[in-house]
C-alpha cells in the first residue's frame, strides 16, 4: 500500500500516533524503539498533515497489548475513531495497537466504516477495501499466535526454574539472597529470634490473636519489608501475624502458586485468592534455611484452619472461646444436618439456623446446652479417666520456654535502641552547631530514640517485676500437686480455677462432633463421634416449659395427691416421687417442693404447717414454745435473755432451749412476777432445790 490512499477526506481530519511499550523496563531499556515511535510525528508531516493537527497518544507506555481491559490510551483512540475526527493511525507496527483478535477486529470495522487508514512502518492500509481487510487481519492473527507463543515459551522456563526451586522470588524478613544467590537467614539475631518467637509463642497460646496480644504486651515489633525490600521493624497486628504463620519459606520450602487469579470483579482487576495447601502447584523441600519444621508448619496451618468459625463456607470448629456452651463450633443438627450454633440470649442454646437464614423457615431445632454439656463432659471423662496428664507438665515447661524467649527478644529489643539512641547522639555531636536546621533534626531523632529506649526499659522491668500468667489458669498449689502426684483428668475439669476454654480444648482432643435432635419433648438424642469413628449414643433428658409436657404427668399428680392427702409434707413427697423415676419440668433429675406444692394447691389440698427450720427435740422447748406454754409474748423472753436475767442452753443451731421440767417453769413464772431477780436454767448448774435463782 502506498500514500495514494490519503485524501483531501483524510487530510481534514487529525492523524493520530500511538505510541506503546509491552513492559516498564523497556521503556527504561530500549530507548531507541520509543526514538522511533515519537519519529511518526514526522512521517505524518511527511504525508501532508500539518503540526497541529497531529496527536500523539503515549499513555498506554509501559502496558501489555494483550488486552485493551487497562489501556485507557487505546480507549480513548477507539472512541475518537468513532465519532469520525481521526483519518489516519500511526504506529511503529500494528501489533502495538492490540495483540488480541478480540480488540484488534472491532477496531478494524470502525476503521472500515469511519474511512480511517492505519499505518505502520510497512506501509498505510484501508480497513474499508477487502486487500486491506485481510493483510491487516493476517498481521493481528500473527501477531496473536506470537504473543501465545512467546508468553507458553517464558512460561515453561518459569516452571522449570521454579520446580528446581531457583525461581527469585520476594523473600519474608528473616531470609535474605546474597549476590550468589544463596538464602541464607538473616544476621541480624534479634530478627531471627523475633521470627522463632511468634512460632512458638502461637504452638503455646494457639490463635494469631494472642500472640498478637503477648508481644503488644511485652511491648515488641515485628521485622517486616517495606516498599523498598528493607527490614522495618513495626507494631504487630494480625494480619502480619497471621501473614509470618503462613509462608511456608519460614519451614525451608520453595512453594509457586500459592495463589490463584480470580475473573475480574467490579473494579476490573483480577483478584488473587489463596490455594489451599494440598493444591499449591510447586513445593520444594528444605531450599531454603528453615526457623521451624515441615511438620510444624502443617500443624500452624492445621490449628489455623480449625479457629476458622465460618460456619456457612468452611463450617470449621472455631477457636475455644471463654463461653458457657461447652460445645460450640462442634454441635451438628440431627434433622437436616446443617451445623449449630449457640446463642446466649435467655440461657445457653444449641440452634440450628440455616434453613431460617437461607429460606426464611422457621428454626430447625433449638436444644438447652446446660444437660447436654453435662452427658458429654460425663462421657469424655469417661473415656480418659485412666489416662494421666502428664501433659501438664510438658505445657509447663513450654511457657516456661516461651516466657524466657520472650524476655530475650525484649532484651535484644533494648540492645538495639540503645544502638540506635547511641547512633542519633553521635550524629548530633558532630554536626555543625552553625547549621541549626540539620542540628534541629538530629536533636529531634536523638529525642525519639531516647522516649522509645526508655518505653523499652520500664515495659522489660514491669514484665519482671509481674510474671505472665500461666496457660492453663490453675494455681501453683494445685499445679504442683498434679504435676508431683500425677492427678487426673476429673480434679482438674472439676476445678474451678480451670477456664472453660481449656476443657472445650480438652473435649476437642478426642472428640470430633455432637450430632443432637429432639427424640420428644423431654428428651434429647446425642451422638458422640469419637476421633477416629466410634460413636456413643446418649438419650440427655432437657427440661420443659409446663407439667403438662412430661409423659408420666397424670401419674406424677394422682400420686402427689394420695401422699398429701395422708398428711406427708411436701419435701418427703418430692423425695419419694424421684425414687419412683418422675421429675420436675426445669429438673431433669428429681421432683423439687414446688413442684409438689403447686399441684397440692391446684387440687386444694392442705396439709399442716412443716417445720421448716429445727426439729423438734425431746425434753426441750423453744422460746415460742414456752410463749405458748406460759402464756407470756415472746418478746419479753428475748428481753431477758438479752438482758442476762434469764439463762438457758444456746443450741449451736442457733437457737435457745429451755427444760420442759415443771420446776422451770415456776421459775419463770415468778421472774416474770418479779419475785426473783434471775433464773439460771442451763444443765451445767444444778442446784438442791431444783435451778439456780434468786
Amino acid at each position: 500500500m502506498s500514500s495514494d490512499l490519503i485524501t483531501t477526506h483524510h487530510l481534514q481530519r487529525k492523524a493520530v500516533v500511538y505510541i506503546r511499550q509491552s513492559s516498564p523496563h523497556q521503556v527504561i531499556s530500549n530507548q531507541e524503539s520509543l526514538r522511533l515511535q515519537y519519529a511518526l510525528s514526522q512521517r505524518a508531516r511527511d504525508l501532508g498533515w500539518h503540526e497541529a493537527d497531529i496527536d500523539v497518544i503515549d499513555i498506554d507506555l509501559g502496558l501489555s497489548g494483550a488486552a485493551a481491559t487497562y489501556r485507557q490510551g487505546f480507549k480513548d483512540l477507539v472512541a475518537r475513531v468513532t465519532l469520525g475526527e481521526i483519518g489516519l493511525i500511526l504506529s511503529i507496527e500494528v501489533t502495538r495497537l492490540a495483540r488480541n483478535c478480540s480488540d484488534w477486529y472491532p477496531l478494524l470495522d470502525v476503521c472500515g466504516h469511519r474511512s480511517c487508514l492505519i499505518a505502520d512502518r510497512d506501509g498505510i492500509y484501508d480497513p474499508g477495501t477487502p486487500n486491506g481487510r485481510l493483510l491487516l487481519g493476517l498481521k493481528g492473527t500473527i501477531s496473536e499466535l506470537e504473543l501465545h507463543t512467546i508468553r507458553g515459551r517464558l512460561t515453561a522456563g518459569l516452571l522449570a526454574k521454579a520446580e528446581r526451586g531457583e525461581l527469585a522470588q520476594p523473600l519474608p524478613a528473616g531470609l535474605v539472597r546474597d549476590p550468589s544467590s544463596v538464602v541464607t537467614k538473616d544476621p541480624d539475631q534479634e530478627v531471627q529470634d523475633r521470627i522463632s518467637l511468634v512460632f512458638d509463642s502461637f504452638l503455646s497460646l494457639r490463635t494469631a490473636v494472642r500472640v498478637m496480644r503477648a508481644l503488644h504486651a511485652g511491648n515488641l515489633s515485628l521485622p517486616r519489608r517495606d516498599r523498598h525490600g528493607e527490614v522495618c521493624w513495626r507494631r504487630p497486628t494480625i494480619p502480619a501475624v497471621t501473614d509470618m504463620l503462613k509462608n511456608p519459606a519460614y519451614a525451608g520450602a520453595f512453594v509457586y502458586g500459592r495463589k490463584r487469579l480470580r475473573p475480574p470483579g467490579p473494579s476490573g482487576h483480577p483478584q488473587k485468592t489463596p490455594r489451599p495447601m494440598p493444591e499449591w502447584r510447586i513445593v520444594v523441600k528444605d531450599k531454603y534455611p528453615a526457623y521451624v519444621s515441615w511438620e510444624t508448619f502443617e500443624k500452624v496451618q492445621a490449628i489455623l484452619r480449625d479457629n476458622r468459625s465460618d460456619y456457612l463456607r468452611v463450617k470449621g470448629r472455631g477457636v475455644p472461646r471463654d463461653g458457657a456452651a461447652l460445645l460450640h463450633g462442634i454441635t451438628w443438627c440431627g434433622e437436616c444436618g446443617h451445623k449449630m450454633v449457640v446463642r446466649y440470649k435467655g440461657g445457653s442454646q444449641y440452634v440450628c439456623n440455616h434453613l431460617r437464614q437461607q429460606h426464611d423457615v422457621p428454626e430447625c431445632q433449638c436444644l438447652r446446652a446446660a444437660p447436654i454439656d453435662r452427658q458429654v463432659a460425663a462421657a469424655f471423662l469417661e473415656a480418659v479417666a485412666p489416662a494421666e496428664i502428664e501433659a501438664l507438665a510438658k505445657a509447663r515447661k513450654m511457657r516456661r520456654r516461651a516466657n524466657d524467649a520472650l524476655r530475650h527478644a525484649q532484651e535484644q529489643q533494648i540492645q538495639r535502641l540503645r544502638y540506635q539512641a547511641s547512633l542519633a547522639e553521635r550524629q548530633f555531636n558532630r554536626v555543625d552547631p552553625d547549621n541549626r536546621l540539620v542540628a534541629s533534626e538530629l536533636e529531634r531523632r536523638w529525642e525519639e530514640a531516647l522516649l522509645e529506649l526508655r518505653q523499652a526499659e520500664e515495659t522489660l522491668k514491669g514484665k519482671t517485676d509481674a510474671s505472665l500468667p500461666e496457660p492453663l489458669g490453675i494455681d501453683q498449689r494445685l499445679r504442683a500437686k498434679v504435676v508431683a502426684l500425677g492427678a487426673r483428668l476429673p480434679t482438674i475439669w472439676v476445678d474451678p480455677a480451670t477456664p472453660r476454654e481449656h476443657r472445650k480444648a480438652l473435649l476437642r482432643c478426642l472428640i470430633d462432633k455432637v450430632v443432637m435432635r429432639r427424640g420428644a419433648r423431654d428428651r434429647a438424642e446425642v451422638r458422640i463421634v469419637w476421633r477416629g469413628g466410634a460413636t456413643t449414643e446418649l438419650a440427655v433428658m432437657m427440661p420443659v416449659n409446663g407439667l403438662a409436657a412430661l409423659p408420666r404427668q397424670d401419674e406424677m399428680e394422682r400420686r402427689i395427691c394420695e401422699l398429701a392427702a395422708k398428711g406427708v409434707y411436701d419435701d418427703e413427697i418430692a423425695r419419694i416421687l424421684t425414687t419412683e423415676g418422675h421429675r420436675s419440668p426445669r429438673c431433669v433429675d428429681a421432683v423439687l417442693p414446688s413442684t409438689v406444692r403447686g399441684v397440692r394447691l391446684h387440687h386444694h389440698i392442705k396439709t399442716t404447717r412443716q417445720r421448716t427450720r429445727w426439729p423438734k427435740i425431746e425434753g426441750r422447748l423453744s422460746v415460742t414454745e414456752l410463749a405458748t406454754r406460759l402464756r407470756i409474748p415472746p418478746k419479753w423472753i428475748y428481753t431477758q435473755l438479752r438482758r442476762g436475767k434469764l439463762l438457758t442452753f444456746f443450741d449451736p443451731a442457733g437457737r435457745y432451749l429451755f427444760p420442759d421440767e415443771e420446776a422451770a417453769m415456776q421459775a419463770i413464772g415468778k421472774l416474770r412476777e418479779h419475785g426473783i431477780d434471775h433464773v439460771d436454767l442451763r444443765e451445767d448448774q444444778p442446784h438442791e432445790e431444783g435451778y439456780c435463782y434468786g
